[in-house]
């Protein structure tokens, strides 16, 4: 078996840690093999597509890996709670998104609160911004306000962004990185940083695990 690959890196002028992991999982062609026979049914918490529960041995299989980036690239040496992982697909058409699907997010302000998105296909990756007017990489609790309040006066006066996932730079974000997907890649970043799956204008979108742009998506909280 070979050993998974981290390259560690800093991203954007605050220089927040990113990992990203190739030869993630093990045996990646039975994962995508279970996916192929899971019950999707539609995201939550703005997620735009559907999403299914893993096979139970996943994080098992994972653990040598996981605990690798989190203790060498985060510096984790206590306990690690898991608060949400599925088999997700990004399968929402452009024109149905919501103002805030076609804009960058964080999934927490917590900076103990950590993101992996694990691409078991190929497809379109992940990327990284800086909002133009605050210069804010990460949202925590303490920027979360001023950050929304100067969010929400651009789109009063410019009005909504256009219908379609934000992949690169635009007039009020500027992308700080990209990691593209590869199969069995994984890429793991606080949840704190403004970020977005970078989802090319024409993507199928399909819902077929197959053919779709087919994720695992977990949250952990370190402790």
């Amino acid at each position: 078996m070979t050993a998974p690959d981290v390259v560690a890196r800093r991203i954007g002028a605050e220089g927040q840690p990113i990992a990203i992991v190739d030869g993630f999982h093990p045996d990646p062609a039975a994962l995508r093999m279970a996916a192929l026979s899971a019950r999707f049914e539609p995201g939550r918490h703005h997620y735009p597509g559907i999403r299914a529960m893993l096979p139970p041995d996943y994080f098992v299989a994972v653990r040598p890996a996981l605990t690798a980036v989190l203790a060498g690239v985060f510096g984790q040496r206590g306990g690690v709670s898991l608060l949400d992982a599925s088999f997700s697909i990004v399968t929402t058409p452009p024109e149905r998104l919501s103002v805030m699907q076609r804009l960058p997010h964080v999934d927490a302000t917590d900076p103990r609160r950590i993101a992996l998105v694990h691409y078991l296909g190929e497809g379109d990756g992940t990327a990284f911004f800086r909002h133009r007017a605050t210069g804010y990489e990460t949202i925590d609790t303490a920027r979360a306000a001023g950050y929304l309040a100067a969010l929400n006066d651009e789109l009063r006066r410019d009005g909504d962004p256009p219908a379609a996932y934000i992949a690169d730079t635009t007039p009020l974000f500027e992308r700080t990185a990209m990691v593209a997907a590869r199969p069995n890649r994984a890429v793991v970043y606080r949840s704190a940083l403004l970020h977005s799956g970078a989802i090319a204008p024409g993507a199928a979108l399909s819902d077929d695990p197959a053919r779709g742009r087919l994720t695992v998506t977990a949250f952990l909280m370190l402790e």
